[in-house]
């Protein structure tokens, strides 16, 4: 833990905040039930006055969490083979009104309204792992503008209110921008979302690969010297337009099951936005899933990746599979909810040591499949980004 400490928080200027880090991420890692400033000091048979430590530590110590995130990145893509990026929603359910962002949300998955945070996470997905390495805090209604609340929050003047899909642009972006991190397909959910072809036009701007899954009602363009402007779902009806692909998986038994897979023939695009976007300059390819049995609705992606073969397509969409259960683990066993203060600077530095702590037992632990992949105890709730 000692090296890891090192490599990780080098960006910390002084030896009492790496040593805080150290019960910090003890703590997280080894407490059972909520992981509290309290409840790691009492865990670790620290004085009583430890608990305040622990909690300046996280709230009043001025350590810059994106320099340790930015170090957590690094340290994750060097462990195995990356081969994903990916971003998924987390709702985290808070009491009163106080809590930096919390305000009532639609739960998409459920239809339910919960007054919750609203956070925004990126997952580098390896051949081994799954890594959180950097989390945004959704800003809205009155946080975005009042200036009482900000204040008391201390929210910088930069972080102003915007959509979730916001946060996946930025995300491009920083990736972008730092060397070492790999250039790999960005695989992203996008069926609850609340632009996604704002999105999708962004993702074009930055030129990245992408693997999306999409509403059949996403808009596209089809064919080249007469664009017809269609739907997704509509596109892949037409039956003499698609190629099928006969996709083998093994289920749970060890039997084998055929899956109905197909892509469109041809190549579609993207309509020119208002805004000035123009997403129609590349060419995609659009895959569809049907259930075997038939019950569930077949489901639609859109990909830049036109000459990998359908496979390899098929495992960058499982890794959704793999993110889901990282949130599991981080919702059940690394405190990602149990933060009490109320905030900006306090939540950011929480869930950057509940990441560090997920990346390290991960990489120097031992966690069993079961520890992984255990169902969460906490009412959070996990969706699409929007």
């Amino acid at each position: 833990m000692q090296t890891f400490l090192e490599e990780i928080f080098r960006p910390f200027h002084r030896p009492e905040q790496r040593r805080w880090a150290q019960v910090y991420l003890r703590g997280l890692i080894h407490v059972s039930g909520r992981k509290t400033p309290r409840s790691m000091a009492r865990s670790e048979q620290l004085p009583p006055k430890a608990a305040q430590g622990l909690h300046q530590f996280i709230s009043a110590s001025p350590w810059d969490w994106e320099a340790v995130r930015r170090r957590l990145a690094l340290r994750a893509a060097a462990s195995a083979a990356p081969y994903a990026w990916t971003v998924t929603e987390l709702l985290i359910p808070k009491r009163g009104e106080h809590s930096v962002g919390v305000h009532p949300c639609l739960d998409t998955a459920t239809g339910r309204t919960v007054n919750c945070q609203r956070a925004v996470g990126l997952f580098l997905v390896t051949d081994a792992q799954c890594f959180p390495v950097d989390w945004s805090l959704v800003l809205d209604g009155s946080w975005g503008w009042d200036p009482e609340r900000r204040l008391r929050a201390r929210i910088p003047d930069e972080e102003t209110a915007r959509p979730a899909g916001a946060c996946v642009l930025d995300y491009v972006t920083r990736v972008a921008a730092q060397p070492g991190l790999p250039r790999v397909p960005w695989v992203l959910d996008l069926t609850r979302s609340e632009d996604a072809s704002g999105i999708l036009v962004g993702l074009a701007r930055h030129r990245v690969d992408i693997v999306c899954e999409v509403d059949p009602g996403q808009i596209v363009l089809a064919g080249h010297r007469a664009p017809t402007v269609t739907t997704i779902g509509k596109l892949m009806e037409e039956h003499n337009t698609r190629q099928p692909y006969a996709m083998v998986r093994q289920t749970t038994d060890g039997r084998s099951r055929t899956v109905p897979l197909y892509t469109y023939a041809g190549t579609a695009r993207l309509p020119r936005r208002s805004t000035g976007g123009d997403g129609g300059g590349r060419g995609y390819r659009l895959l569809e899933l049907l259930d075997p049995d038939g019950r569930q609705p077949a489901r639609y992606w859109i990909t830049t990746l036109a000459d990998r073969c359908a496979e390899r397509i098929l495992t960058l969409m499982r890794s959704r599979t793999a993110v889901r259960a990282t949130l599991t683990a981080l919702q059940k066993r690394y405190g990602v909810l149990d933060f009490e203060g109320r905030s900006f600077p306090g939540w950011h530095r929480h869930m950057t040591m509940t990441a560090a702590a997920y990346v390290y037992q991960h990489l120097h632990g031992h966690v069993t499949p079961a520890q992984a992949t255990a169902p969460a105890t906490a009412p959070a709730l996990a969706g699409a980004v929007g």
